[in-house]
């Protein structure tokens, strides 16, 4: 069990709101930073709307906002912090200048996370103090529900940060990705990114809609990724031979012209389908009502996936 009791969230966007939950359901002391005093009152709200799914899912009786403070002063709330996440924009010159602030304030046993989805650890900590104790801490959307998170170690990181880190995350039930070393994108950024280039070219080029393609994971290879990935999948996919005999036949085929790996470009055309595209797909609900009907799902498939899981690993 992890020794890291008290906890930063640097931002408090979307991802910060989203760790600052999670940690709260674990009985994490949180403090939470952000310029504007104002976004305090979202953050609450935000926090009651997800408590009803945050609680079944960890199987906790009440929420106790008293571990929660919020500050505007990013001093006061790196003050005493075990384990610092940083949520802050994706940009290299924004958190190198913040990381050089945290490094400055953080106690010297502090590890420093950053919630990057793909810059490089080595640079956004290159101005950090102590960048030994620094990693990438990359969730998944919604933090407070999703376990997978990537930990990303930069060219100076130390393995007793790593160790305190994987053991953190697993304190919060996250199941920890160790990626052996940095790499832009990580790993499933780069999955992700390679199927939404392929989704933009054959909107692009008239194919399929927004919603059709959503379908076209949705009813077919989704349903099983939710429970084994790209590689058991295709294993079974060979018969008895199992991976042996899938790459035997279907191995020639990735020679074939079907794939495109440079994204088009975003034009006017392109960007207005997306946009209404999925405006139908919504069908009037908005971004908080749709957010619910995901979350419901997620906690009833994550709770019956654990069912399977235990036959599997």
């Amino acid at each position: 069990m992890s020794k890291l009791k008290k906890v930063a969230v640097i931002g408090t966007g979307v991802i910060g709101a989203g760790w600052i939950i999670r940690c709260l359901a674990h009985n994490k002391i949180v403090y939470a930073f952000d310029k504007d005093i104002k976004l305090k009152k979202n953050l609450v709200i935000e926090i009651k709307r997800t408590w009803p799914q945050v609680r079944k899912l960890f199987k906790k009786k009440k929420l106790n906002l008293k571990n929660f403070k919020f500050f505007t002063n990013i001093e006061e709330c790196l003050e005493g912090a075990d384990l610092i996440q940083e949520c802050a924009t994706e940009n290299y010159s924004l958190k190198t200048k913040l990381f050089k602030t945290i490094g400055k304030y953080a106690k010297p046993t502090a590890i420093i996370s950053s919630s990057s989805s793909g810059l490089l650890p080595t640079r956004i900590f290159s101005k950090c103090k102590n960048p030994n104790r620094a990693i990438i801490g990359h969730p998944f959307n919604p933090v407070y529900m999703l376990p997978a998170v990537e930990i990303v170690p930069g060219k100076k990181t130390t393995k007793k940060c790593l160790d305190q880190a994987k053991n953190f995350y697993k304190s919060i039930s996250m199941n920890p990705i160790m990626v052996k070393k940095e790499l832009p994108g990580y790993l499933s950024d780069r999955l992700q990114e390679a199927l939404w280039r392929e989704g933009l070219h054959i909107i692009n080029e008239g194919y399929a809609t927004t919603e059709e393609l959503d379908r076209a994971i949705e009813d077919g290879p989704g349903l099983r990724w939710s429970l084994m990935g790209t590689f058991l999948t295709f294993h079974l996919a060979g018969g008895k031979q199992g991976m042996k005999h899938m790459l035997k036949q279907f191995g020639p085929a990735l020679k074939l012209p079907w794939t495109k790996l440079k994204a088009p470009n975003l034009s006017n055309k392109l960007i207005n389908r997306l946009v209404e595209g999925t405006r139908k797909q919504s069908k009037r609900k908005s971004v908080a009502q749709i957010s619910n009907i995901r979350d419901q799902y997620l906690l009833d498939l994550l709770l019956m996936r654990k069912k399977y899981e235990k036959k599997l690993r």
